[in-house]
C-alpha cells in the first residue's frame, strides 16, 4: 500500500467521517514513510562504481604487476565486504548492501581477471558457477533481493554464454541456481523474486531446448511443469508471480502460429514433437495442474490451460483455433479480473485483449488492403478499444470502491 494513496484517500474518509482526525494519523503512523529513492541510490551507485572499476582495471591491466594484480582484486573485494558490514551494523542497510553487493561483483571480475592473468583456458561455466553459488549464499547470508537479482543474471547470462561459447547446458549450473535460487523466493512468497525466477526459468528452458535441437514443442513442458508447481502455492499472489511468464510463453507462441501458419507447412517439421510422447507428459502435467487448483480451491483457473492446447497438430485451422484461443483467454482474464476484484488482472486482460484483437485484424486484413489504410485502420481500432476498455475499468474500479460512476 502507498502512503501517498492512503494519506489522500485518509482525508476522504475524514470528511466522510467514517474515521476520527486522531484515527487518521494514527494509521498513518503505521506506515513507515520509506525514501525509496533514497534506497535506490545506494544500488545505482554501486553498479556505477563497479563498472567504473572494471573499466579502470582493464584499461591498465598490462601495466599493473601480477603481484600488484592480485593485491589489487583482494583488497577491493574484502574492503567491500569490511565496509558492508560496517554500514549494515551502523543501521545503513541500503548502502550496507550496495557495498557488499559491490564486493559480489569484485569477487566474479577478479576471477576472471585471474584466468586471463595466468593464461587459463576454460573449457566449461565452472567459475561462473562458483561466482553465482557465492552470490547464493550472500543472498541467504543478508536477505537481500538486490544480491538475489544479481544472482540470478550471473547464472542466467553464464548458461547463455555456455551454449553459444561451448555450445552446452550445464546441469548443475541450473539444478544450483533452481534449488538454491528458487527455493529461496519459494520461502520468502516474494513477488518480484519470484517473478524474476520464474523467467530465468523459462529461459533456461529455452536455451535447454535449442542446445539440444530438440522440437520447439518441448519447450512447453519444463514451462508447464512450472505453471503446475504454482498451482500447488497457497499464496495465489505469489503463485500467479510464478505462472504469469509460462502464460506470457504460451501466448506468444499462441500469436505467432496465429500470424504463421494456415495450413500444414515444411515450417512444422522443426516444430512438431513426437504426438504420443509430447500430448501424454502434456496431459499428465494437466492433471496434475488441475489437482493442484481443486486443492487450492481454484479450479477455474484451469481454463488458463487453453494457451498450450496443442492445435499444431489438427490438419486444419491451426491459425484460426490459436486465435481464438488468444480471444478466450484475454476474456478469461478479465473475467477474473472482474470476480476477484484485481486491478492488474483487469489491466492485464485488457491489454491481452487490445492485443488478439490487432493479431486478428493483421490476419484478415493484411493480404487485401492497402499498407497505409492498414496501419491508419488499425491504429484508429486500437485507441478505439483502449478508449472503451480503459473506460469500463474504470468506471467498475469505482464502483468497486464505492464511488459513483462518471
Amino acid at each position: 500500500m502507498s502512503r501517498k494513496w492512503l494519506e489522500k484517500e485518509g482525508l476522504r474518509w475524514v470528511d466522510e467521517n467514517i474515521v476520527t482526525p486522531d484515527q487518521y494519523h494514527r494509521i498513518l503512523g503505521l506506515y513507515e514513510d520509506k525514501k525509496h529513492a533514497v534506497g535506490v541510490l545506494p544500488i545505482l551507485g554501486s553498479i556505477l562504481v563497479g563498472l567504473g572499476i572494471l573499466s579502470f582495471v582493464a584499461a591498465n591491466w598490462q601495466d599493473i604487476p601480477q603481484i600488484m594484480r592480485l593485491s589489487l582484486i583482494m583488497i577491493v573485494m574484502v574492503a567491500c565486504y569490511a565496509t558492508g558490514e560496517i554500514f549494515r551494523r551502523k543501521d545503513h542497510e541500503k548502502l550496507g548492501i550496495a557495498l557488499t553487493a559491490l564486493g559480489f561483483i569484485s569477487f566474479g571480475a577478479g576471477i576472471v581477471l585471474i584466468g586471463q592473468m595466468f593464461h587459463l583456458i576454460a573449457y566449461d561455466i565452472t567459475s561462473f558457477i562458483v561466482w553465482g553459488t557465492a552470490g547464493i549464499g550472500l543472498t541467504y547470508l543478508y536477505r537481500s533481493r538486490f544480491i538475489y537479482l544479481l544472482s540470478l543474471i550471473v547464472f542466467t547470462a553464464a548458461q547463455l554464454y555456455n551454449t553459444l561459447e561451448f555450445h552446452q547446458f550445464s546441469y548443475t549450473g541450473f539444478a544450483i541456481m533452481a534449488a538454491g535460487l528458487g527455493y529461496y523466493a519459494w520461502q520468502r512468497k516474494n513477488t518480484l523474486l519470484t517473478w524474476c525466477f520464474s523467467l530465468s526459468y523459462v529461459l533456461h528452458a529455452l536455451i535447454f531446448i535449442l542446445n539440444k535441437e530438440w522440437k520447439f514443442l518441448w519447450f512447453f513442458i519444463p514451462v508447464m511443469v512450472l505453471y503446475t508447481l504454482g498451482d500447488w502455492y497457497k499464496d495465489r499472489v505469489t503463485g500467479y508471480a510464478l505462472q504469469s511468464v509460462p502464460l506470457a510463453a504460451a501466448y506468444i507462441f499462441g500469436v505467432v502460429a496465429a500470424i504463421a501458419w494456415d495450413h500444414h507447412s515444411t515450417d512444422l517439421d522443426d516444430i512438431w514433437a513426437n504426438p504420443w510422447f509430447y500430448l501424454i507428459s502434456l496431459l499428465v502435467l494437466f492433471i496434475l495442474s488441475v489437482a493442484g487448483k481443486w486443492k487450492n480451491k481454484r479450479l477455474s483457473s484451469a481454463l488458463e490451460w487453453i494457451l498450450v492446447v496443442p492445435f499444431i497438430y489438427l490438419p486444419s485451422g491451426i491459425a484460426v483455433l490459436y486465435l481464438l484461443a488468444l480471444f478466450f483467454f484475454s476474456f478469461y482474464v478479465l473475467w477474473r479480473g472482474y470476480i476477484e476484484e484485481w486491478r492488474f488482472k483487469i489491466n492485464f486482460g485488457t491489454v491481452l485483449f487490445i492485443c488478439s484483437s490487432m493479431v486478428a485484424y493483421g490476419k484478415l486484413t493484411w493480404n487485401f488492403m492497402d499498407k497505409s489504410l492498414f496501419f491508419i485502420i488499425g491504429g484508429i481500432l486500437l485507441l478505439v478499444l483502449s478508449w472503451f476498455l480503459n473506460r469500463r475499468n474504470k468506471r467498475f474500479l469505482e464502483e468497486m470502491k464505492g464511488g459513483k460512476p462518471s
